[in-house]
């Protein structure tokens, strides 16, 4: 990993900028630019973990949002469509393709006949099951170069910022 002294992809736009606009301040650049290059970086290193398993990230996650539903590790289109912040179209999609896979099931929801649910297969269970140890493993190795109090401190500073650009939760 870069540190700060090495100088980083950032460190160049901000150099660039610098050179052509120097009145400006150009602090929050490097806080954002930083924050969406590692977003990008880290989802690369995420998909190579799920794609051991044969799935992507979007499906990785609608396992996952079944799973620690709790059993009957079951959801309603909606809740999950409402969980995950996702298009109707890309759930549907998702779904048909998990469901041909033999990782969930669509039944009938028991509270409301014209609706379903979607609920785990024991095969998709055990699936996402694998996923998430392995899952949880290369986010240990991707966080392993800052030392605990490193990694907390960034967590307390992320989640301040997410507190403020995200709108509460019900």
């Amino acid at each position: 990993m870069n540190g700060p002294t090495q100088g980083d992809a950032i460190d160049t736009i901000l150099a660039q900028w610098r050179r052509e606009r120097p009145e400006l301040d150009l602090a929050p650049m490097g806080v954002i630019g930083r924050l969406a290059r590692c977003a990008a970086l880290m989802q690369r290193e995420l998909e190579t973990a799920f794609s051991a398993f044969g799935i992507g990230r979007g499906e990785f996650d609608v396992l996952a949002t079944l799973r620690r539903a709790g059993a009957p590790y079951c959801l309603s289109p909606t809740a999950l469509f409402n969980s995950l912040m996702i298009t109707s179209g890309t759930m549907t999609h998702r779904l048909q393709g998990l469901e041909a896979r033999g990782w969930i099931v669509r039944e009938p929801d028991p509270a409301d006949a014209r609706s379903k649910r979607v609920k785990l297969t024991p095969a998709g269970q055990a699936l996402i099951d694998k996923a998430v140890e392995a899952h949880l493993e290369n986010e240990r190795r991707i966080l392993a170069p800052l030392d605990t109090a490193s990694r907390s401190a960034l967590d307390a500073q992320l989640a301040r910022l997410l507190a403020v650009l995200e709108p509460p939760t019900d």
